[in-house]
């Protein structure tokens, strides 16, 4: 059995942004500490909600480090460290692990996308460059190659291949990745939307982007699971359903980088190529936040 990098809610953290579209730790600084103190039990730093595919490497790995000195082994930091390059995703993963991270989240490689052989040998050779827990990522929507459960059950007998984070939003390949490699690969909920169904398939949590908005009622849907009361569970998820709809009504994180803004943080605007989301997506995020008790 691996033990899991961490147990429960997972923070996509967001990437704020000054004016001038340069990182502005202060409020990162501050986001870190909220999200600790309302109960998230992992933070996840320059992922796909980070923002890292419009980072330079130096930006990368100082989001990275920051997170990591803020944060302070108060709970588990697992840094984003993909790219479709093997080589430059070597020195991303050997970098993010000098800084400290626990762990390396790792995307499958896209647009030049690759073989299910070229998926184990790229995991591989970025694994060992990085020399510290990995959680693969799957998400076939964005990158077009999907890691097929034979894939991971190839994958999760080396030693660093830790975990998966599952956004394919295919729940029969989950149980079949859940069959196939049991307790060798811990599996974490990419979509916000199946946290309590990936859960019931032997699942550790969520890597989520909900809990930027929404930290507490994230991580209380998992200790719920977890503590054995599945009804609370139940019912928790169906309450992020709406959440979950308006932080995608648009390409991730347009949506929750605005609905940050809206409850009071100087999140600032995405990185172009993406833009602000348009008028009917701005009143149905306002309108959602509202109902939900989030904005007064």
């Amino acid at each position: 059995m691996k033990q899991p990098v961490f147990t429960g809610a997972g923070v996509a953290v967001i990437t704020p942004m000054h004016d001038n579209g340069s990182i502005n730790f202060d409020v990162l600084g501050q986001i870190l500490e909220d999200q600790i103190a309302r109960g998230t039990d992992a933070i996840i730093i320059c992922g796909t909600t980070g923002e890292c595919s419009t980072m330079t490497d130096a930006e990368q790995l100082s989001a990275i480090k920051f997170t990591v000195d803020t944060v302070a082994h108060r709970v588990p930091v697992v840094a984003g460290a993909g790219s479709n390059d093997t080589a430059h995703g070597c020195a991303l993963a050997a970098g993010a692990a000098n800084c400290g991270a626990d762990a390396l989240l790792m995307v499958t490689p896209y647009y030049n996308k690759t073989s299910q052989a070229g998926l184990i040998a790229h995991f591989t050779a970025m694994a060992e460059a990085g020399g510290i827990p990995v959680i693969l990522y799957n998400v076939p929507s964005r990158t077009g190659v999907n890691i097929k459960p034979e894939t991971a059950k190839k994958l999760s007998k080396h030693p660093l291949v830790n975990g998966i984070k599952e956004a394919s939003g295919n729940i029969a390949q989950v149980a079949q990745i859940a069959a196939a490699c049991g307790d060798a690969l811990n599996i974490y909920s990419g979509n916000d939307d199946q946290v309590v169904p990936l859960l019931s398939l032997g699942g550790k949590g969520v890597i989520s982007v909900v809990s930027n908005i929404a930290p507490t009622l994230v991580h209380d849907c998992c200790k719920a699971w977890f503590d054995g009361d599945v009804e609370t569970a139940r019912r928790l998820q169906l309450e992020m359903l709406p959440l979950c709809d308006a932080m995608f009504c648009d390409v991730n994180p347009i949506p929750v980088k605005y609905a940050m803004n809206l409850l009071g943080w100087d999140a600032g605007k995405c990185r172009l190529p993406l833009v602000e989301p348009g008028e009917a997506q701005k009143v149905k995020i306002e309108q959602t936040l509202r109902s939900c008790g989030l904005l007064a």
